[in-house]
């Protein structure tokens, strides 16, 4: 799917200075703030269903345990669309209706596990995170369309270290991997937490699995600017007060780096995109996969 224009200002800047990359960087969470729903949402939805459709094996993996989890996550979440959305969710016998949409998501016993389900209500993409002795916490089902530079299939009853060990300073035995451990360990259902990361891409397709460096070399020597995409993941915790699982949210938001143009503060958010940039050691560039543009891209950014 490529990204809608004509282009707006970016919702989310974290490249701003406001989150610094390879760090945890959580903050508190108003539970009325945990979805984002806007103008994009039927157009996601439909690239979900599509995506779904061509590749369903890779976007949804459950553990049979986990069913108890993802009903609590599907309860949870219709309750909330329904009570903070209501001009766009509606109930309607044993159904919810998304205004604009023909199919109905069914509330009850029906074929499709109940995370698949609530994943298709929204923009967001839905991790359900468990703990038990073997592997600690773990990726115990999800419903993903949109990954960032992973696969599904990789990270399914994957522990955290696994998961985070491409990451630089995010591997087993680092202080960053100890730190989600006990955070993980210490979330309470009544106090959800956010952070913001962002990337880079050549593209603006939401499906985005290629390992990074793969993606990387897909930037060819034209305009550097009218080719990269920023990508944007608004993440959430929520601890789910009756299975103890932790629902981990993921909602992208992807924007032409010339819709920086748009932003009021555009030359004050260029210039810090840039601090941030010169900033990579050579381990997070290859990670983010924008080695061989860095030099480029900070031309790009300081002419906006």
């Amino acid at each position: 799917m490529d990204a809608e224009s004509p282009w707006q200002a970016p919702t989310h800047t974290p490249y701003d200075g406001s989150a610094q990359p390879f760090t945890i960087g959580l903050q508190q969470l108003d539970h009325r703030d945990w979805i984002e729903i806007d103008d994009h949402l039927l157009s996601y939805l439909a690239e979900k269903q599509r995506l779904f459709a061509r590749h369903g094996e890779k976007i949804f993996v459950e553990e049979p345990s986990s069913e108890p989890g993802q009903k609590e996550v599907f309860d949870l979440l219709t309750a909330h669309l329904i009570e903070h959305y209501p001009e766009r969710y509606v109930r309607k016998g044993n159904a919810v209706i998304v205004s604009g949409r023909d199919d109905a998501i069914a509330i009850g016993e029906a074929a499709t596990p109940y995370l698949h389900r609530a994943a298709n209500l929204v923009q967001e993409d839905l991790v359900l995170m468990r703990k038990d002795e073997r592997r600690g916490w773990h990726l115990g089902a999800a419903s993903l369309s949109f990954p960032s530079s992973w696969t599904l299939l990789e990270k399914f009853g994957r522990s955290m270290e696994e998961i985070h060990a491409p990451v630089p300073d995010f591997g087993a035995g680092t202080r960053n991997a100890g730190l989600i451990a006990r955070m993980f360990d210490n979330l309470r259902p009544d106090r959800s937490v956010f952070r913001m990361n962002w990337s880079l891409q050549p593209d603006g397709e939401l499906y985005h699995p290629l390992a990074s460096h793969e993606k990387g070399a897909l930037y060819t020597d034209d305009d550097i600017a009218a080719q990269s995409f920023v990508r944007v993941e608004r993440q959430t915790l929520r601890k789910l007060p009756v299975s103890r699982d932790i629902l981990f949210t993921i909602r992208i938001h992807l924007d032409p780096i010339k819709a920086l143009k748009k932003h009021p503060e555009c030359r004050a958010v260029a210039e810090a995109f840039c601090r941030q940039l010169e900033a990579l050691n050579p381990a997070q560039l290859h990670y983010k996969g924008i080695m061989t543009i860095r030099d480029r891209l900070l031309t790009a950014l300081r002419t906006l």
